[in-house]
């Protein structure tokens, strides 16, 4: 016989009508796999008397404005929050907690912001938090980092992690287009928000890194310490010497550790176009996982959208669903580790991160103009692996000069283009984007 599991949604926008589909419409397969019962005992959401048309609504027993009501309801196992935010979701995630039941959330913002507070509460009330639909979407990767590479030392994570940035970027590339021009179009398709911010300036892609290199390097990261830059400086001239190069512009979001402190960065960078993550266009999502014994891991699929995202959801459902049917709650860490939730490694400051760099520089078009600043690199030990300038004048009378670094200190790169930028000869601020995979 088939034993039940009660589940109690919050939130019914596009992930958690998804997710209500995904468990209705699989129900047969999913008590085939598992031998249970999971069933939607009650969707709690503000707007929930709009819905009174949605036939898949109305099979749900219990249909409320108050979340509260599913939290307090003595016969759900599993509580799923998908409303988003801060405050209130914190709110209702700490109060189901308290009620011993088990949470899943697709919130990253949350988990990467108010995370310690969470976990901590879920491992002293000895309940599970699945949020395998924060990062990726779709894509398995939390559980692949608490589970499946267990036996590995993370060595580095670095990933395209949000697909309106990795669409507009691809589009560049593709069209020729300036951002603005493929913003309005990713606008109007709908693969990009009214209010883009989140999402073009690295918040979203930084939340994410900031939970995967929690997991894969046991240990918080506190968010504010994550750098984050967005594609708004990138324009079409920097697309065209990253062919030239022989390379792409991709948001990277980058988690390296080291002996003594850890790596989490997000900035629009340079790859080689053989690159594996180079390949990864449109609103699709990657990230490579570097094990001490596995190597490299590559893991791509749709990062965002209701059904992937619901996918997730309802994973993490089934996984906990069947913990609790085997008296095996606390089988897995919440953050896969079981070493006191803390602060164990110093993030590196981004001045302190050696890369190589490309720089582009608006330059006055007469002799002396490239030595001028070839000379300010060398005064800061910059050593330069390739320059081209443009045959094509950009308004008359300057000209787009590119230089390709060596591997070099963050530091001394901001320096140096602070100099240039005072430069008579310099008539714009310079273009600084950091390159990964182009030499060792």
């Amino acid at each position: 016989m088939e034993k039940k599991i009660n589940v109690g949604i919050i939130g019914y926008g596009t992930v958690g009508k998804g997710t209500l589909e995904t468990l209705k419409h699989n129900v047969k397969s999913t008590a085939v796999k598992t031998g249970l019962d999971i069933n939607v005992r009650a969707v709690a959401d503000l707007r929930i008397n709009d819905y009174t048309n949605d036939t898949l609504l109305q099979t749900v027993p219990v249909r409320t404005t108050d979340a509260m009501e599913i939290i307090n309801d003595p016969e759900i196992d599993i509580v799923v929050e998908l409303i988003g935010g801060y405050e209130t979701a914190k709110r209702f995630i700490l109060a189901a907690v308290a009620n011993g039941k088990h949470v899943v959330t697709a919130n990253k913002a949350l988990l990467a912001v108010y995370g310690a507070e969470i976990f901590k509460a879920a491992e002293a009330k000895g309940v599970t938090i699945g949020f395998e639909a924060s990062v990726g979407g779709g894509i398995p990767i939390v559980n692949v980092l608490k589970e499946d590479l267990a036996a590995n030392r993370i060595l580095e994570i670095t990933a395209i992690i949000n697909g309106t940035a990795n669409y507009i970027l691809s589009k560049m590339e593709e069209e020729g287009k300036e951002f603005g021009d493929v913003l309005k179009e990713a606008q109007a398709l709908g693969y990009a928000e009214a209010d883009p911010t989140f999402d073009v300036e690295g918040h979203d892609s930084a939340h994410k890194i900031a939970i995967l290199a929690s997991i894969g390097f046991a240990t918080l990261v506190p968010f504010e310490k994550v750098f984050v830059e967005g594609i708004t400086s990138i324009k079409q001239v920097d697309i065209d010497f990253a062919k030239k190069l022989g390379c792409r512009i991709k948001l990277l979001a980058i988690a390296k550790r080291h002996d003594d402190d850890i790596e989490v960065r997000v900035h629009p960078t340079m790859i080689p176009v053989t690159d594996l993550m180079a390949q990864v266009n449109g609103v699709f999502n990657a990230i490579s996982v570097k094990g001490n014994k596995v190597g490299d891991t590559f893991h791509y699929g749709r990062g965002a959208g209701g059904e992937a995202t619901s996918s997730a959801v309802a994973g993490d459902i089934i996984g906990i669903a069947r913990d609790i049917m085997s008296g095996a709650e606390r089988r897995v860490p919440v953050l896969g580790f079981t070493k006191e939730l803390t602060y164990y490694y110093p993030v590196r400051d981004i001045k302190e991160i050696q890369s190589s760099f490309y720089l582009r520089f608006l330059a006055v078009d007469e002799p002396g103009s490239l030595s001028r600043i070839a000379s300010v690199l060398a005064k800061y030990g910059i050593s330069i692996y390739q320059a081209i300038q443009s045959s094509k004048q950009s308004s008359g009378e300057t000209v787009p000069l590119v230089f390709m670094t060596h591997l070099t200190e963050g530091s001394k790169v901001m320096h140096a283009v602070n100099e240039i930028n005072n430069l008579s000869v310099v008539r714009d601020k310079t273009v600084v984007i950091r390159v990964e995979g182009l030499e060792d």
